[in-house]
């Protein structure tokens, strides 16, 4: 391959990366006007939530009070659960191009000599419990791996530290 086809190459690998990135601001500029909104199975409840599941408006129907105060907490906590859902479904229809765009760019593995695939390492993130707190599922221990560090030095940290005057330099 000739420096001026490298030079293309790279040309081209910049102006699809640029391309990606005004993609990527606009979807971010469409996804926080997202609103993610459900509607309980009787209708007695409606929340609505932004585009981080946060919710921003609830409503009642006006036979709400028929209810006692705990089926009223499970009844809006559920759906604020399927609003949060909404939104995140919403969102990942938006950010599918992105993922198909991208998935269609080199990586910086494929286009710089001995450079390693970054992607390859990230964790995954578990997923996110919507149990109430104290549930038998968030007391459950984590038996996830263990994160090991092989490029540590040794420290004695029960030895004390030798008293010193603060300076720093003797010339003072």
């Amino acid at each position: 391959m000739t420096e001026q086809q490298d030079e293309g190459d790279m040309a081209s690998v910049i102006d699809a990366f640029h391309e990606q990135m005004h993609a990527i601001a606009k979807a971010q500029q469409q996804r926080v006007k997202l609103i993610g909104t459900a509607t309980s199975r009787d209708k007695m409840v409606t929340v609505s939530v932004n585009a981080n599941g946060v919710v921003i408006e609830t409503k009642f129907s006006a036979s709400i009070g028929e209810m006692s105060y705990d089926e009223i907490a499970k009844l809006v906590t559920k759906t604020a659960q399927d609003a949060a859902a909404d939104v995140t479904r919403k969102s990942h229809a938006l950010a599918a191009p992105l993922a198909d765009r991208r998935a269609r760019l080199p990586k910086l593995s494929e286009v710089i000599e001995g450079m390693p695939d970054f992607e390859r390492e990230i964790p995954l993130e578990p997923p996110v419990s919507t149990a109430p707190p104290g549930a038998p599922e968030r007391t459950v221990e984590d038996t996830g791996a263990v994160m090991t560090f092989t490029d540590v030095e040794d420290f004695d940290h029960s030895r004390k530290a030798e008293p010193t005057s603060g300076i720093s330099e003797s010339s003072w």
